[in-house]
């Protein structure tokens, strides 16, 4: 049995099936998501804080790896979009751990170019050419992308910016810094998502 108020129930849609939705449930269901959608960044940012810590063996956490590559990219006088990408391009990992690249372009893909997009949508392959063939893997299975638009832009994303982001001593800036940057990205979505409207 339900112990909502009376007061809650009437400022939530009646509907039992979308079939059934009226305007005045869809008013009330956009005016929450759009309230939800607001606090976006204050998510996003609390679920990179929970790569601090994360080593996985690696001479740094995914934190500091995340935010070294972001600050590569900026110091390099990459635009917001493209830095923020860089921050966010490891994000996935802590709940898409056989996909982390595909969680972290679905997050990013509303807010980014599309190359930007894909770059983070693919990284993980062209990341391989520095590690894969130490674990008996293909250290080339970038090349099967070699005929994209977007190509040379992941290999060099990864040349400059991620595989060299591993390093303890360098001076990497803090989250806080992105932290405006970043709410600044995702303010407003470059382009509409088809099934980014309220649907649950």
């Amino acid at each position: 049995m339900s112990h909502d108020s009376h007061a809650e129930v009437e400022d939530r849609a009646v509907f039992r099936s979308m079939m059934e939705g009226t305007a005045e449930d869809w008013a009330i269901i956009s005016r929450d998501y759009n309230a939800f959608a607001s606090t976006l960044a204050d998510r996003v940012l609390t679920h990179l804080r929970l790569l601090d810590g994360d080593f996985g063996g690696f001479p740094v956490d995914r934190l500091t790896h995340s935010l070294q590559c972001a600050t590569r990219a900026h110091r390099d006088g990459r635009g917001e979009t493209y830095v923020i990408m860089a921050l966010l391009h490891d994000i996935g990992d802590t709940l898409g751990t056989y996909n982390h690249p595909e969680v972290a372009a679905a997050i990013v893909k509303p807010f980014v170019t599309e190359e930007e997009h894909w770059i983070c949508q693919n990284h993980g392959a062209f990341q391989g050419y520095y590690y894969f063939h130490f674990l008996g893997m293909d250290r080339n299975m970038r090349d099967r992308y070699r005929d994209d638009p977007h190509y040379a832009a992941c290999a060099e994303f990864c040349e400059k910016y991620d595989q060299s982001a591993f390093d303890p001593d360098y001076d990497t800036l803090p989250l806080s810094f992105f932290e405006p940057m970043l709410r600044r990205v995702m303010a407003k979505p470059l382009k509409r998502q088809p099934t980014s409207a309220v649907a649950a």
